[in-house]
C-alpha cells in the first residue's frame, strides 16, 4: 500500500475523531433538577419572530458552536419567610400575618420560557427577593378584600385566595408556588383574640348546657322507674292487705309522691338551665366588653394621633407666620432706614448746593469789588440797610403802651408832656445805624451816614406818634 494512501487514511481518521470530540463536547445532557437554557440563534416562533431562548428539562441537546450558548436554571425549591405586618383588612383593622412560602422555577413550557427570559443569570438570593416583593403585594391585596372573621375562621379560603393570586403573578417571571404556610394571625387592636375568647366561651356554655340536659333526662328517667316500681308494689300490697280501697289510697299516695318528684326534677332542670344560660350570658358579656374596650383604645389612639398631628401642623404654621412677619418687619425697617438715609442725603446735597451757590455769589461780589473783601462786605451791608433799619424799629413797635404807666406832674417845665418825652426818649435810645456800622468795623460815607441817621430818627418819631396814638 502506497504511503500517500496511508497518510490520507490517517488524516481522515484524525479529522473524524476530532469531529467526534467536538460533537461530544457540544452535546449537553440536562439533569432532572435543572433546566437547560439554550440562547443565541435558536429558531423562530409561530408568528415568525426570533425566539429568545430554548428550554430543555430532561434529555439532552446539541449546542451549536459560535451561534449558540447555554446556561442552567436550578429547580431547587426556595423557602421565603414573609413577615407581613400592619396589613389593612377589609374592616380597616391592621393585622400581622407571618408566613412562609415555598417557590421554585416552573417546568411548564410557557412559564419555563418566562423564567429563561427573566431569571437567567440571577443569583438565588436575587430571585428570592424578587419573589418576596411579589408575595408581599399579593398578600396585602388578598387581606384587603377579606374580613377578619374570614381570615381567622375560614383559613382554607384565605390560603386558596393567597395561592391563586400569588401563583398568577409568580408565573409571569417563571416561578411556581409549591406551598404556603401561615403560622399565626394577630392584630394590633386585639380583635382576633376577642373573637377567640368569644368562641371559647360559647363552646364552654354549649357543653355545660348539654351536661345539664343529660342530667335532667337521667333524673326524669330515674323518677319514672321509681314511680313504676312504687305503683307495682302499692298495687300488690293494696290487693293483698287492704283490698280495693286501700289500693286506691295507695295509688293516690303514689300519685302524690310521683307528682312531687316530677315537680322537684322539673324545678332542678329549669334551675340548671337558667344557671347555665346566666353563665353563658356573663361570659359573652365579658367577651363583648373586652372587644369594646379594645375598640375604644384603638379609637382613642386614632383621635390622639389626629389631635397631635393637627397641633403640630398649627405650631409649624404659626412659626412660619411669625418668621414671615419678622422678615416683613425687618424689610420694612430697612426700607424706612434707606428712605431716611436718602432724605438726609438729599438734604445734605441741597445744603451743599446752597452753600456752593452762596460761595459762588460771594466770590463774584469780591471780584466786582476788585478783590477788596472789605469793600465787598460794605456792598453787602449797604444792600441790607433797609432790612436792618426795619429790624431796629421793630424792636419797640410791638410794645404794649397801654401797659405802661407814666406819672406826669406837668410841673413848671412848660415843655412837652412826660408821656411824649418818654416815648421820644425810648425811640432815641436805639443806637444810630451809622454807629452800629462803625461798631461792626464798617466805614460808610459821611453823607450816607447822615441820611441814614435822619431816616432812622424820622422813623423813630413816626413810630412814637403811632404808639402814643
Amino acid at each position: 500500500m502506497p504511503s500517500t494512501v496511508i497518510v490520507t487514511i490517517v488524516v481522515i481518521a484524525v479529522f473524524l475523531f476530532s469531529l467526534l470530540l467536538v460533537v461530544l463536547a457540544r452535546f449537553r445532557r440536562c439533569p432532572s433538577d435543572k433546566v437547560l437554557v439554550i440562547y443565541g440563534k435558536v429558531g423562530t416562533n409561530k408568528d415568525g419572530s426570533a425566539r429568545s431562548a430554548k428550554c430543555v428539562h430532561g434529555g439532552a441537546a446539541f449546542i451549536w458552536p459560535v451561534i449558540q450558548s447555554y446556561q442552567y436554571l436550578d429547580l431547587t425549591p426556595m423557602s421565603i419567610n414573609v413577615d407581613l405586618t400592619n396589613a389593612l383588612s377589609h374592616q380597616n383593622i391592621r393585622v400581622d400575618v407571618p408566613s412562609r412560602f415555598t417557590v421554585g422555577i416552573s417546568v411548564e413550557p410557557g412559564v419555563m420560557q418566562n423564567a429563561a427570559e427573566r431569571l437567567l443569570g440571577l443569583k438565588l438570593s436575587e430571585i428570592q427577593e424578587l419573589a418576596k416583593d411579589i408575595i408581599f403585594g399579593q398578600l396585602r391585596l388578598v387581606i384587603a378584600t377579606m374580613d377578619i372573621e374570614e381570615i381567622n375562621t375560614d383559613r382554607d379560603k384565605f390560603l386558596e385566595a393567597v395561592s391563586h393570586n400569588v401563583e398568577t403573578e409568580l408565573k409571569k417571571i417563571g416561578l411556581r408556588l409549591i406551598n404556603v404556610n401561615v403560622t399565626d394571625i394577630t392584630d394590633e387592636s386585639g380583635y382576633i383574640e376577642a373573637l377567640g375568647k368569644e368562641a371559647a366561651a360559647k363552646a364552654i356554655n354549649d357543653a355545660k348546657k348539654s351536661v345539664a340536659e343529660k342530667n335532667r333526662d337521667g333524673s326524669i328517667g330515674e323518677a319514672i322507674a321509681v314511680k313504676d316500681q312504687r305503683i307495682s308494689v302499692a298495687e300488690s300490697d293494696a290487693s293483698a292487705i287492704a283490698g280495693e280501697n286501700e289500693s286506691k289510697a295507695a295509688i293516690a299516695l303514689s300519685d302524690a309522691v310521683r307528682r312531687e318528684k316530677e315537680a322537684e326534677a322539673q324545678r332542678r332542670a329549669i334551675a340548671a338551665e337558667k344557671i347555665a344560660a346566666a353563665k353563658a350570658l356573663e361570659e359573652a358579656y365579658a367577651a363583648e366588653q373586652a372587644a369594646e374596650q379594645a375598640r375604644a383604645e384603638r379609637e382613642f389612639a386614632t383621635q390622639q394621633a389626629d389631635v397631635i398631628t393637627t397641633a403640630r401642623v398649627e405650631k409649624e404654621r404659626r412659626e412660619l407666620e411669625a418668621e414671615a412677619e419678622a422678615e416683613q418687619r425687618r424689610r420694612k425697617a430697612k426700607g424706612e432706614a434707606d428712605a431716611i438715609y436718602a432724605t438726609m442725603e438729599a438734604q445734605a446735597r441741597g445744603m451743599q448746593e446752597i452753600l456752593a451757590k452762596q460761595a459762588e455769589g460771594y466770590s463774584r461780589i469780591v471780584a466786582a469789588a476788585g478783590g477788596d473783601t472789605s469793600a465787598a462786605i460794605q456792598m453787602m451791608l449797604v444792600d441790607k440797610i433797609e432790612e436792618l433799619t426795619r429790624i431796629q424799629v421793630e424792636a419797640i413797635k410791638s410794645l404794649q403802651i397801654d401797659k405802661i404807666t407814666v406819672w406826669d406832674s406837668m410841673g413848671g417845665s412848660g415843655g412837652a408832656p412826660t408821656t411824649a418825652n418818654f416815648l421820644s426818649g425810648m425811640m432815641k435810645s436805639i443806637p444810630p445805624l451809622s454807629e452800629t456800622m462803625r461798631m461792626a468795623g464798617i466805614q460808610i460815607p459821611e453823607f450816607l451816614g447822615k441820611q441814614i441817621d435822619e431816616a432812622q430818627e424820622s422813623a423813630a418819631d413816626k413810630a412814637a406818634e403811632e404808639l402814643q396814638a
